[in-house]
């Protein structure tokens, strides 16, 4: 009866996760080690919550520019992981976006879905050694156009698309990580490296959004492990470099809109039962470029919960 019971929660689950995408998916991910693909025959589910802030848009009162990003952002990813192969998995994401637009005369607010992505792992690499193990691997997939592109402000006016849930874009995503454990020959110290671009297309009222690429490094120390491995704790500081091109709108580069960023924080992951995890990240401008159009990152928090499972097929 339980097992039934247990194979009834999962179908569920995948269910839900799957209609979300029917109807209509970045921050930490639910596993603290990037590289690793699930475990073969594995399911994972997710959800993460990601608060962005950014410094206001320096122009005219009363107007929102073409490039205008969300003064603040809530992203809430629902994820579904399969691990169907020893060195492969499939990952749908799925977010739920609400931004807000704030500045001198205007505000703007809105929710709906947002892109959802589908995305592909490969493990090309793994070594193991008595110092710890190091693992390499690449994540390929498209960002498909299914968010809402019809949010308007108080007026009725359609916001501009760079303020929508949605892109309206077809885009590609590609990513490599790096993960290596027992740095410095101390097995509980891992350094783990996420490298990932969003290459994007023309989408909703003829504006192609800058491309983005980030790298993202984490240095996490386990100062507790049980003995079966069921209870964890991951914490350490973790440094984001993030570069985004200028916008296209109706085919004029929007000059300025674009930049680098560096932000500094933390992350820490938890293990609170088996196959269970929780975690906290949270990053700080640390330096960012001056453009005209460019609003950087002032603050950015994420918390989230992951529970693994076993799927048999």
């Amino acid at each position: 009866m339980r097992s039934l019971l247990g194979q009834a929660r999962i179908s569920i689950l995948i269910a839900f996760v799957i209609a979300l995408l029917a109807a209509k998916a970045r921050a930490q991910g639910p596993a603290p080690e990037t590289a690793p693909p699930l475990f073969p025959g594995g399911g994972l589910v997710s959800y993460n919550s990601i608060f962005t802030t950014r410094g206001p848009m320096q122009g005219p009162s009363g107007f929102i520019s073409p490039t205008a990003r969300p003064t603040f952002e809530h992203e809430g990813d629902f994820n579904f992981t399969w691990g169907f192969h020893h060195d492969f998995d499939l990952t749908i994401l799925v977010p739920i976006v609400t931004n807000e637009f704030e500045m001198s005369g205007v505000s703007a607010r809105g929710t709906g879905l947002g892109d959802a992505m589908l995305l592909a792992k490969y493990r090309f690499y793994r070594r193991d050694s008595a110092r710890g193990t190091t693992q390499a691997s690449f994540t390929i997939g498209p960002k498909l156009p299914t968010g809402r592109t019809s949010l308007v402000d108080g007026n009725d006016n359609l916001l501009p698309a760079s303020l929508q849930p949605g892109s309206g874009s077809t885009d590609l995503f590609v990513a490599a990580n790096w993960t290596y454990t027992g740095l410095f020959n101390l097995r509980r110290l891992v350094a783990d490296e996420d490298f990932h671009a969003l290459l994007r297309s023309q989408g909703t009222q003829k504006t192609r959004l800058g491309s983005d690429i980030e790298s993202r490094f984490w240095l996490s120390y386990r100062p507790y492990e049980s003995r079966n491995v069921a209870r964890e704790w991951f914490i350490g500081p973790v440094l984001t470099w993030q570069h985004s091109q200028d916008d296209r709108v109706a085919g004029i580069t929007q000059s300025g809109s674009g930049g680098d960023l560096l932000l500094a924080g933390i992350t820490t992951y938890v293990g609170v039962r088996p196959g269970m995890h929780v975690w906290l990240g949270a990053d700080w401008d640390v330096a960012h470029s001056t453009g005209a159009q460019f609003m950087p990152i002032r603050r950015h928090i994420s918390f989230g919960i992951t529970q693994q499972f076993r799927i048999h097929l």
